[in-house]
């Protein structure tokens, strides 16, 4: 319920946007403000204090950067760091909107909107605003989730992902979610596409580092019958596939230079030609691509393209390593064991204080993955119905095991690829062969397994 005794202050150089707020808000609130002129923010905000400030990102320039908005919003919250600021933005500048969100600002509406977006914007800033300074000292402790999927995150780092998911899916906008291995990009890609206007059509996955040279085209832009060798009927690509849905390509980063081009082509045309046709197809998809790789770094030296990296990431969403998250760790930990207790058909075993010690310490170089298996085998082999330490084993790339026959460097510290691949080599001993488990145990994909056999020649 929005406050009737709030303030409100919009500013923006269209007066149809000033008029039309001001109509919708007149009975929702105290006051509404209106200026076209953010000059004269500093004068108003002199005079009278305001609970919300609806702030547009462009003004007077030609060049819809936002500059003036940011400018703008950093003037606001230098003179009042705990500002509520949403910011006006129009569809185009989604980018530039979620940017603000880093600068400090509150959230962000894209025009033309709905009312009753705008109006639960203002209700959530509002809500916000009135929680801010409060304690929550000695309050139960409740799990931060994502509505409705499998994401838990109580850490700021995770609130700021379920924020972006939920201001970003409901746009046209393509996403690039960037991560280490195992931290759920292939979840934050589900929820954006179940979170948009197109999630009654499919939803498609390609893992693009299982795919050759050869099959790339074929399996995206498919093919006709007779087009090669085994093409023994036509085919729909996925690109086809996910028309009117998302298209959800996971490590984009591992593409060749051959394979950019062609799929840089098919974004920029809208419209893919299937092996064997020369007929094109339009194409209609929301793209979200996701990489664990450091892609910029790969543009930089010309490994990657850079007019591609614009296509793919209108939006970017980084999710951090489950190291950085604090007691999240312990949290996913018990969402986990009452999982596969339940699973197992055991009852919810409890946590020895000195486990969550031991699972804070680890580094979790496979992240949730590695979390996740981790607490199976716990539960699985545990005597009791108390999680102790010793019930945990970790990822053998984390164990400080002496390795022979490895060359030392002139300074002393191992070389890391070689201590890849000897403890590759040995879990993969240990499994008797068995590549899943040995990924498994390693705290990564069979597919990330397969490409590091390919790296060290195994």
């Amino acid at each position: 319920m929005i406050s009737k005794n709030a303030r409100v202050l919009v500013v923006d150089d269209e007066s149809d946007v000033l008029f039309a707020v001001k109509m919708l808000l007149k009975t929702e609130v105290k006051e509404v403000v209106t200026e076209k002129n953010p000059e004269n923010l500093t004068s108003l905000l002199n005079k009278q204090n305001f609970d919300v400030i609806f702030l547009d990102m462009n003004y007077k320039s030609a060049l819809n950067t936002g500059n003036e908005g940011f400018y703008w919003l950093n003037r606001i919250l230098e003179r009042d760091k705990e500002a509520t600021v949403i910011m006006i933005t129009a569809y185009g500048d989604i980018g530039t909107a979620v940017r603000s969100l880093k600068e400090g600002a509150t959230d962000f509406i894209v025009k033309p909107w709905h009312n009753d977006k705008l109006l639960e914007a203002l209700e959530t800033a509002l809500q916000k605003k009135a929680g801010k300074g409060k304690s929550n000292a000695g309050a139960p402790k409740t799990a931060g989730t994502l509505p409705g999927f499998d994401m838990l995150g109580e850490s700021e780092a995770m609130q700021d992902v379920f924020h972006k998911i939920d201001k970003i899916a409901p746009t046209e906008a393509n996403i690039l979610i960037l991560g280490e291995n195992g931290t759920g990009k292939e979840l934050v890609a589900r929820a954006l596409h179940q979170k948009s206007f197109r999630s009654a059509k499919p939803f498609i996955t390609a893992d693009l580092a299982a795919m050759s040279e050869g099959i790339f085209e074929s399996e995206l832009f498919g093919h006709k019958k007779g087009s090669f060798t085994d093409a023994k009927e036509d085919r729909v690509g996925r690109f086809e596939a996910a028309s009117g849905g998302t298209l959800f390509l996971d490590e984009i980063g591992n593409i060749s230079l051959p394979q950019q081009a062609k799929l840089l082509t098919a974004l920029q045309n809208r419209q893919v030609i299937p092996l064997g046709s020369n007929a094109p197809i339009p194409i209609d998809i929301r793209l979200v691509s996701a990489t664990n790789v450091p892609i910029y770094e790969l543009a930089a030296k010309n490994q990657f393209r850079k007019d591609l990296i614009y296509r793919i990431n209108t939006v970017e969403i980084t999710l951090p390593p489950l190291r950085e998250r604090g007691d999240d760790v312990l949290m996913l930990a018990k969402h986990f064991a009452g999982i596969y207790a339940e699973r197992n058909h055991k009852p919810t075993p409890d946590f020895d204080p000195a486990t969550f010690k031991k699972l804070k310490q680890h580094t979790w170089p496979g992240n949730i993955r590695e979390l996740q298996h981790a607490v199976e085998r716990a539960v699985i082999l545990a005597e009791g119905n108390v999680l102790k330490p010793q019930d945990f084993s970790f990822s053998a790339m984390e164990q400080p095991v002496p390795v022979t026959g490895i060359p030392v460097m002139a300074d002393g510290p191992l070389q890391l690829n070689e201590v890849e691949k000897t403890t590759i080599l040995r879990v993969i001993e240990r499994n008797n062969g068995n590549i899943t488990k040995a990924a498994k145990e390693l705290g990564i994909t069979r597919t990330a397994l397969y490409r590091r056999l390919e790296k060290h020649d195994i």
